[in-house]
This record gives C-alpha cells, sequence and structure tokens, in this order.
C-alpha cells in the first residue's frame, strides 16, 4: 500500500517536546476517590460505566466514568489526550483521575454536562440548529487536529449538547491518538457505522481526515433522518453501503491510488453502483434542511480519498455556516448598538451633574 501524509497538521507532534505525545511515560497524579460520591448509572461502553456523580467538596455534579480492565498504556494515552486538549472548545473536561483503593480501578471525573439523547434531540432541529451543531463539532474538531489529535470515533453518541442552553462537548476521547507522518494506525477503530473507507480496507496510513468522514455519516444521518445513514452488517457490508450511495468508481480509483487491493470475493460482494444524486433522499419532512450547500458540504465530508476529504478549518469557512457568522454580526451589533447608548446615558448623566454643578455656584 502506498502512505500519504495528512495535509494539514502533519509535523504538530514533531515540533514539540517528545513529552507531549509520550504518553506511555507520564506519571499520574491521584486524586482522592472520597471526595466523590456515585449518584446514578447513566451509560456503558465497551471500555467503561458511566455514572452521574457528586463532588463532596464543592458539591458540584460531575460525570464519573469507571473503567474496564485494559492495557495501562490505554488509560495514559486518552489522559495526555485529555490534558492537552483541556480548555479547549466543546471539549469535555478532565477534573480528577482517582482510584479504587481495594480493586485499583482508575476512574476518571469529568465536567457536568447536561444532555438530551440525539434520538429525542435531532427531530426537534431546525435548519440553523443543524448548522449550529456541525459547526460546534467541526470546532471541537479542528482544536484537537492543530494539537495533533484524532478522535477516531465520532458518532450521536459522544456528541453532548444541552437543549436549554445549546451548550456543545465533544466526549469520549479513549480511541484518540497522537498523529505521526508515516505511522502506521490500528484499523479497529471507530464504530462501524461511522467508519471511514480507509479503516474498511485496511489503509492504516490514515490521518485527521478520518474524523471528517465519520462527522459526515453523522450530518447525513441527522439531515435525512437516519440514526445511521451507512448500516452494515459487519464491516465488509458497511463498505458496501457506502459504496450503493457514494458509487463504485471513486472507489476503484481511490484503490488504484493508494495501491489497495481488496480480496476477489470482497470485490464481488461490492459488485458495480453508480454514485446516486443526494437530492433524491430529500422527503417532505427532510427538504426544509436542504439546500444545495448543505449538499455541497455533505459531498466534500463523504470522499473516499482521505486526501480529498474537506478539513474541519476548511468546513467551518464553507457557505453553509454563513447564516451562523450573519447572526453572530447581528449580535454583536445590536451589542454595540446597547453599549453606545450605556455610553450616551453615562455622558448625559456626567453633562447633567456639571450642569447642575454650575447652576448651584451662580446661585452662590
Amino acid at each position: 500500500m502506498k502512505q500519504s501524509v495528512s495535509l494539514v497538521y502533519s509535523k504538530v507532534n514533531s515540533k514539540r517536546k517528545k513529552e507531549y505525545s509520550d504518553y506511555e511515560n507520564i506519571e499520574i497524579k491521584w486524586g482522592h476517590q472520597e471526595n466523590y460520591t456515585l449518584i446514578q448509572k447513566i451509560g456503558r461502553g465497551r471500555y467503561s460505566d458511566v455514572f452521574l456523580g457528586k463532588n463532596l467538596i464543592n458539591n458540584k455534579k460531575c460525570v464519573v466514568k469507571i473503567l474496564k480492565p485494559v492495557r495501562k498504556a490505554k488509560i495514559k494515552r486518552e489522559i495526555k489526550v485529555l490534558q492537552n486538549l483541556f480548555g479547549g472548545p466543546n471539549i469535555i473536561k478532565l477534573l480528577d483521575i482517582v482510584q479504587d483503593e481495594s480493586t485499583w480501578i482508575p476512574s476518571f471525573v469529568f465536567n457536568h454536562v447536561n444532555n438530551s439523547n440525539f434520538r429525542d434531540l435531532y427531530p426537534t432541529f431546525t435548519d440553523y440548529d443543524v448548522r449550529y451543531y456541525i459547526y460546534q463539532i467541526l470546532k471541537a474538531l479542528d482544536f484537537a487536529h492543530s494539537n495533533g489529535i484524532m478522535h477516531r470515533d465520532i458518532k450521536p453518541h459522544n456528541i453532548m449538547m444541552d437543549p436549554k442552553t445549546k451548550e456543545l462537548t465533544v466526549i469520549d476521547w479513549g480511541l484518540a491518538e497522537f498523529y505521526h507522518p508515516n505511522k502506521e494506525y490500528n484499523v479497529n477503530v471507530a464504530s462501524r457505522c461511522f467508519k471511514g473507507p480507509e479503516l474498511l480496507v485496511g489503509y492504516k496510513s490514515y490521518d485527521y481526515s478520518l474524523d471528517i468522514f465519520s462527522l459526515g455519516c453523522l450530518f447525513a444521518g441527522l439531515l435525512f433522518r437516519k440514526d445511521f445513514f451507512f448500516r452494515g452488517e459487519d464491516n465488509e457490508d458497511q463498505l458496501v453501503k457506502i459504496a450503493q450511495i457514494l458509487g463504485t468508481d471513486d472507489l476503484d480509483r481511490y484503490l488504484e491510488k493508494y495501491n489497495i487491493h481488496l480480496p476477489q470475493s470482497f470485490k464481488q460482494k461490492i459488485q458495480k453502483h453508480s454514485k446516486k444524486d443526494w437530492f433524491s433522499f430529500v422527503t417532505k419532512e427532510n427538504k426544509h434542511l436542504i439546500s444545495y450547500d448543505t449538499i455541497d458540504l455533505l459531498e466534500k465530508m463523504l470522499k473516499y480519498d482521505h486526501q480529498k476529504r474537506i478539513t474541519a478549518r476548511q468546513a467551518m469557512e464553507h457557505t453553509y455556516f454563513s447564516p451562523l457568522k450573519q447572526k453572530n454580526n447581528l449580535s454583536l451589533k445590536l451589542e454595540s448598538i446597547e453599549n453606545e447608548k450605556e455610553n450616551q446615558k453615562e455622558k448625559d448623566n456626567e453633562k447633567g451633574k456639571r450642569e447642575e454643578i454650575q447652576i448651584k455656584e451662580k446661585e452662590k
């Protein structure tokens, strides 16, 4: 297979001190488990159980992620990733690391985020809401990518959003990895329905663009009202489902470009498919979410060739997000007008006080 190097942020980690990405040698600073109490279980995954908790020192809610037995290197990698991304836009904050004294099982303590299940949330989204939601995820991804980190598990389940405040948070960085050019990575990452083609064909020299394809899958599902837009029974069938929409001509060009050879049995499963028109998925239920800008951005995310995909930063500049910027500009103008009014009011008050003093002096 022909190797490739990310077109953006490829040397971020090599330009920094070795300690930045050398997670295997970090020393874990343990907090005190007795400072926290568990309230109720709120989630579970392959690698952890998640609980709503309470910090007994400040009485604030928190989230406690109790890890299941995994390699110590994986735990250290997640800690290092979260430490490096701390304070980044829309990224969950690792507040503490504690350990059970009897079992030695480690737990991560995170800031609490109010969340509504995506299956309940998505049907309520307006066109503006969808644009805002995708933009906020892109902000988190661009921050991570610019800091040399791939998430590798973008899916609706890992995006928390408070329906009242619209605060969005990207969670679960357990599969995240530091990007180094020419390094081969494990292809057994990401959830099946959100895997990029590179994972499905066993291409190990992937990069940040994997997150963009996963986000494209989420975006398509959100727009066309499907939990999983590409839903395969297994990894091979997952690529079949993608090929049935994106066509096989571009897939063949992708395989040829990177010298990727698929088993004959796999090729026979994929067969031949022409590319489908995205507008064929428009219905009266979702048409209010679709425009030419919508489809253009979606197409640029869902490219077979990872080097041809739009980057997170480029996507944020796409005209699809213009309404967000127009609203922000309007808010800034209104804020500026209010500030001018307040300033004028203060000036008038000062002027009134001076005139009052002058009148009193004349009366004397």
